[in-house]
């Protein structure tokens, strides 16, 4: 079967489900999108491994990226290789000593793995074909307009009025404290204030 590289498109809210998140993933070369939802803990090792930012003490996957690495295991990529019932179900691809081997996993923490790797992401043309939406530039275009207004929305109004010094302390108060969905927020104001400048 031919393997098709994705990339992580969003990470949002789920519509359909309040207390989870979903995770849009691209076609590297197409126009599919395959979404998937996943539960807030796994959207935020996701979150936190994109954005770059450093817990005080290790969350559960870069505690087993440590792991492999001590090992010296190395994550060459993850396959989404299966949809059943509505499940995605995926496989870590490792290496060790020129020897190949796999490992099966939940797909949100292939995703968090594969983040904290720096590694592909793959799926398979029928999974594409079952669960992968088509959207065309225009629609793509105004899905991503709709997607960042409310987010500015959120993140101007409490903190438009903190100066940039405040809202770096805020972040590092939010971070200690673990909360990594609030420490997001403050991030992207702070990047929303320096490309403005």
């Amino acid at each position: 079967m031919k393997k098709i590289e994705l990339d992580i498109v969003a990470l949002s809210h789920s519509v359909s489900h309040s207390q989870n998140y979903a995770i849009i993933l691209g076609e590297k070369e197409g126009t599919r999108r395959l979404p998937i939802v996943i539960g807030g803990f796994e959207a935020q090792a996701i979150a936190v491994a994109l954005e770059r930012m450093i817990p005080n003490r290790p969350l559960t996957h870069d505690l087993f990226k440590n792991a492999l690495e001590t090992f010296d295991v190395v994550l060459t990529e993850i396959i989404i290789n299966d949809l059943t019932e509505g499940i995605f179900y995926a496989k870590l691809v490792c290496e060790k000593d020129g020897l190949q081997f796999e490992i099966d996993s939940r797909t949100s923490d292939a995703l968090a793995l594969a983040v904290r790797f720096e590694c592909p992401i793959y799926t398979y043309d029928h999974i594409m074909d079952t669960a992968g939406v088509v959207l065309e530039d225009s629609e793509d275009a105004d899905t991503s307009d709709e997607k960042s207004d409310p987010a500015e929305e959120k993140s101007v109004g409490p903190m438009s009025s903190y100066s940039l010094d405040a809202l770096q302390k805020m972040l590092e108060d939010v971070l200690h404290e673990e909360d990594y969905e609030k420490a997001a927020k403050i991030r992207d104001e702070i990047n929303r204030r320096t490309k403005e400048t």
